[in-house]
């Protein structure tokens, strides 16, 4: 569909939503780097919300599993992980989550915690990974600083932009200092 001369993100948003649940992941993890910055400029527009990412009704700090792809050339399959923030911060408008990668990865580089928030531009979210949560649930990893290991060359600083393709998959860019860098990444959200 995304070869198509002129695609059709409804078309797109109506396939996605007929498959099941991991015949979809298979289909969104299959896009190449090509494909999704095709797709992110495609879903532009289109309206996104923090209840996208951890639906409305979700506890605090049960996790929602996001499965992920970017276009980085190695280490590429991941999962974006939310909760919906208890105590104090319950109810308030912000997401806290995390990369889960290979235990490699995360010992290595980090765990590439966030906070999610609206964007300045109205139907999109962004990922700030220059903001910590103040907590986690328990089983997650420790919560470490992004500038530490090699999260500050991955990490620090980092902002990703976020677009809505389907009820499930979500279409990312990351940015730096306010630039936007050629990185993008697909997500699909777990069932």
């Amino acid at each position: 569909m995304l070869a198509a001369a002129k695609p059709d993100m409804d078309e797109i948003e109506r396939y996605l939503d007929g498959l099941s649940n991991s015949a979809r992941t298979e289909q969104a993890l299959s896009l190449d780097r090509d494909e999704q910055a095709k797709l992110f400029e495609l879903a532009r527009g289109r309206a996104l919300d923090l209840a996208y990412f951890v639906p409305e009704g979700t506890p605090p700090m049960r996790e929602v599993v996001h499965e992920g792809r970017n276009s980085l050339p190695a280490f590429t399959r991941f999962a974006k992980v939310f909760v919906r923030p208890d105590g104090d911060e319950a109810g308030s408008t912000q997401l806290w989550g995390y990369n889960r990668n290979p235990k490699l990865i995360e010992t290595v580089v980090g765990p590439g915690y966030f906070v999610t928030l609206p964007y300045k531009v109205p139907g999109e979210v962004v990922i700030d990974y220059r903001k910590l949560p103040p907590r986690k649930p328990a089983h997650w990893p420790p919560i470490l600083s992004n500038k530490a290991r090699l999260s500050i060359v991955v990490y620090n600083g980092m902002e990703d932009v976020m677009r809505r393709v389907s009820k499930h998959v979500s279409i990312g860019r990351a940015t730096k200092g306010g630039k936007e860098l050629d990185n993008w990444f697909v997500l699909c959200r777990q069932e």
